[in-house]
């Protein structure tokens, strides 16, 4: 597994646990998608940006953090800001990264790239009795101030 991981940090591209580079870019995405943290990253940003409802999550959100989710959800924190008649590029999940503290539990982080700032989002993940991944708890850092332009 050595093996892999180094031949992705020399080539950039996904390999297998063999050391094969994934052949297609779509058996590249499929296995990035397997995680559930990047999974789950993807998806709250598409409802904390207002790309889609908040309800697409109720059966993936343990009770508080989907009420969470709910109050964070309108005021869209991951939409990028833009000038009057602009629209924005759609935020995008630059980086996402975990940490395992015991069994059945990821305590993760994404950074996302809405527009010219860079946001934080962290999340806990717990795996159900049903082996599904709910999120439990998430929080998104603190919104950043509007730059001042000299006129």
């Amino acid at each position: 597994m050595a093996a892999a991981e180094s031949r992705r940090a020399r080539t950039g591209t996904p390999v297998s646990p063999a050391g094969a580079p994934l052949p297609t870019a779509g058996a590249r995405q499929r296995a990035h998608e397997s995680r559930p943290h990047h999974w789950f990253a993807q998806q709250l940003v598409l409802a904390l940006s207002g790309q889609r409802p908040v309800h697409a999550l109720l059966g993936h959100a343990l009770p508080a953090a989907y009420d969470r989710l709910a109050e964070l959800a309108p005021q869209a924190p991951l939409r990028p800001a833009t000038g009057p008649g602009r629209r924005g590029p759609a935020p995008t999940v630059r980086d996402c990264g975990l940490c395992t503290p015991r069994r059945g539990v990821i305590e993760a982080f994404a950074r996302v790239a809405a527009g010219e700032r860079l946001r934080a989002l962290a999340f806990r993940l717990e795996l159900g009795a049903d082996s599904r991944w709910r999120c439990a708890a998430l929080d998104i850092g603190p919104t950043p101030a509007p730059r001042c332009t000299a006129s």
